[in-house]
């Protein structure tokens, strides 16, 4: 085993990405509370993506090339994919707001974002202190925020598409902000699906 040392480069390749979707996560914070150059900031956002896709790519392809990994392989794998998803639907909203021509968000659209953004900083927390997992209190403490966070994100999600039934939104601009509000929503889910693989990384290595 001495002869093929476990390749701890793959903790920096999570905090590298983690840190990407923090970016975008917060670009579309700032669009949605400050919406003003929604255009600029959205190809930012796209540039962002773009750049989680590169690092997904350069984790998949230093897992494929590594003998012995830090954690199991399914899980390097579950967990970069997954941080990369969250990314996704962060520009799948900032691109639906600039297709659907949206003239201002709603104060729904605020409040989930204003859980997205929480979740990926819980996330990104968790994430830097895999390097820690033989420790794994704070780690755990991260999760549970997460998972409390999607539960508030489900009960926004709820009310928001209820109120757009209840006070005589047009049926187009009821399709345009359920989609977006459900993008939000989805975003959130992923960052539960992303604790929920370092729950089981870290039971794994318990």
């Amino acid at each position: 085993m001495r002869f093929f040392p476990k390749e701890e480069k793959f903790f920096d390749m999570f905090a590298k990405g983690s840190e990407n979707v923090l970016e975008g996560a917060r670009l579309l914070s700032d669009l949605i509370t400050d919406y003003t150059d929604i255009i600029e900031k959205s190809k930012r956002i796209k540039e962002v993506e773009h750049e989680g896709d590169k690092i997904t790519h350069d984790t998949v392809t230093k897992l494929n090339n590594t003998f012995i990994t830090p954690l199991d392989r399914e899980d390097i794998y579950s967990l970069i994919c997954k941080m990369d998803d969250v990314l996704d639907f962060i520009d799948a909203v900032s691109s639906r707001m600039i297709l659907y021509k949206v003239k201002f968000p709603t104060n729904e659209a605020r409040a989930l974002m204003d859980v997205l953004l929480k979740s990926v900083e819980e996330m990104d927390k968790a994430i830097r202190e895999l390097r820690n997992i033989k420790k794994p209190e704070a780690i755990l403490k991260y999760c549970i925020e997460i998972n409390t966070l999607e539960n508030k994100g489900d009960v926004i999600l709820r009310d928001a598409v209820a109120k757009l039934f209840d006070d005589g939104t047009s049926p187009i601009d009821v399709i345009k902000w359920k989609e977006i509000y459900e993008n939000l929503e989805t975003a959130i889910d992923r960052c539960e699906d992303v604790a929920n693989v370092i729950e089981g990384a870290v039971l794994k290595n318990a």
